[in-house]
């Protein structure tokens, strides 16, 4: 009877998959470790033998065997000569021992703090993107900023991850760098990129950033005060714009229309202007060379920095390459700030800030109160990825296959959404459609979703609180080809019901 009852409990503690990205023995490995620091093993208990588990969970008794080496050599298993595998009792020594209900993770708590009081911001409450979790199981997943799984160079990047996984390298990148970050990557930078965007910076005008995001809230917390004005595009980039206004309640929204941001007499009152040049967030435009000059010459009579956030400046398939606006800056009053999240990979959050080097020097000492500096070791990996070549030949896969998307997603616009849309003629992975006045994007956003199809509704977009409800946009990084023109129709179908 206790054998039974012994074999039903192992069988219970241990699912392995053949379905699972882990190995059989890695499998195993993890639910036996997660089973000794859970407690559901006792240090008096043996373990069943090597053949009696393996027997048990349908797997080879070397699978088992493995397993149970490596926990040993790992310190969490000793072995009883005679007497089988036990649980190592150093390896639970220095925890806590609480009962069920007594820690941090009892829900039955009643919390006595006020929190409403002691709240100085509240992020969540901000008008924000917000995004489906899984959005790769949609048919139609016409969504923003997320890459093509098909695209990912994953044997580039694993040549790239053994080169860091040396020795040598790992030793290097294990220390603590405080706020210096890795000089190969500095150099990459320098030599393969910034020259892609006609931009030429020496080392100490470099900054490594955890994604354009960070290098935004560094600059905003290093100079935006609360009675400073900050110009923003309208529509415009949304988390550009919370940031700011986390730090003044003068966030003030600038027009932009076929040529980029209006140069307006708005410029005039603002400290710092932030702008989207290459390809203006969500409109798609690209700023004409008139306009850019205007506004590096306002920004000079005028006494404003500007912002420059280059996002999707790699993505260009349409025309010649625009340079970027600091690259025509001769008097230091463009801060550029770049990232590899719409080339290499959005969740690799790695990004780059080119400033005068007074202000990289404060921005560095602000990030390592922050994070210190970004992890050393996927730095290295970027690194090996830039020099090895590997993200010249991405870009050029990238905009072979955006390309066909886009040539796709124009036909499939003219044919059936032929007045709500401009396409863009730069470049980029999506595009921003302006429907009749009478459509509410977000009731269209409900039905696509009941249809398997993804949108982005635009209000969240606009600086004011009661914005337009027409305008929506529509993403083709990561959509295939071939569902582009049956989902176009299909939303199509869904919107002239709206609007009849």
């Amino acid at each position: 009877m206790k054998h039974r009852l012994e074999q039903a409990m192992w069988s219970k503690l241990f699912k392995l998959s053949a379905r699972s990205q882990v190995n059989l023995q890695g499998q195993l490995r993890e639910q036996l470790v997660a089973a000794i620091m859970d407690g559901h093993i006792t240090v008096d208990n043996a373990l069943p033998s090597s053949r009696e588990l393996a027997r048990q969970l349908g797997v080879a008794r070397n699978t088992v065997v493995l397993a149970y080496q490596h926990l040993v050599d790992e310190g969490f298993l000793i072995t009883r000569e005679r007497r089988g595998y036990y649980i190592s009792r150093d390896i639970l020594k220095g925890r806590v021992r609480s009962e069920p209900g007594t820690g941090t993770a009892n829900t039955n708590k009643i919390s006595s703090i006020d929190w409403d009081s002691r709240f100085r911001f509240r992020p969540s409450e901000q008008r924000n993107i917000v995004k489906p979790e899984h959005w790769d199981r949609f048919r139609y997943p016409f969504i923003y900023g997320q890459p093509d799984p098909t695209l990912i160079p994953v044997s580039d990047w694993r040549e790239c991850a053994r080169q860091a996984l040396s020795v040598d390298t790992i030793q290097e990148t294990a220390r603590d760098r405080v706020d210096a970050d890795d000089p190969m990557l500095i150099e990459q930078i320098h030599a393969r990129l910034l020259p892609r965007r006609g931009i030429w910076a020496s080392p100490d005008e470099i900054l490594v950033t955890m994604g354009v995001q960070q290098g935004l809230y560094l600059l905003a917390s290093l100079l935006v005060s609360g009675r400073d004005v900050v110009g923003v595009e309208d529509p415009g980039y949304p988390d550009a714009r919370n940031i700011f206004a986390r730090h003044t309640d003068h966030v003030t929204g600038l027009a932009v229309d076929a040529e980029g941001i209006v140069i307006s007499q708005e410029l005039a009152g603002c400290d710092y202007v932030y702008v989207t040049p290459s390809h203006q967030s969500p409109t798609t435009v690209t700023l004409t060379t008139a306009r850019r000059e205007q506004l590096l010459r306002r920004a000079r009579v005028d006494n404003f920095l500007i912002i420059e956030d280059d996002y999707e400046a790699e993505t260009n398939f349409a025309t010649d390459p625009t340079p970027a606006l600091k690259a025509s800056d001769q008097s230091d009053r463009v801060v550029y700030l770049g990232s590899l999240s719409k080339t290499l990979a959005p969740g690799l959050r790695v990004g780059f800030m080119i400033g005068p080097p007074e202000l990289i020097r404060e921005a560095r000492t602000l990030r390592r109160l922050m994070v210190r500096h970004p992890p050393a070791n996927n730095q290295r990996l970027v690194a090996l990825f830039l020099s090895l070549g590997h993200h010249d030949a991405l870009i050029n896969r990238l905009s072979q296959s955006y390309r066909a998307r886009w040539r796709v997603m124009g036909e499939s616009l003219k044919r059936y959404l032929a007045q709500t849309h401009r396409m863009p003629t730069f470049g980029g992975t999506s595009v921003w459609m302006q429907g009749p006045a009478e459509l509410d994007a977000n009731e269209l956003y409900e039905r696509a979703l009941k249809r398997s199809i993804l949108i982005e509704r635009g209000d969240i977009y606009f600086i004011s609180p009661d914005p337009p409800r027409n305008y929506f946009r529509l993403g083709y990084s990561s959509i295939p080809v071939a569902r582009i023109e049956p989902g176009i129709r299909e939303i199509a179908t869904l919107l002239h019901k709206i609007v009849r």
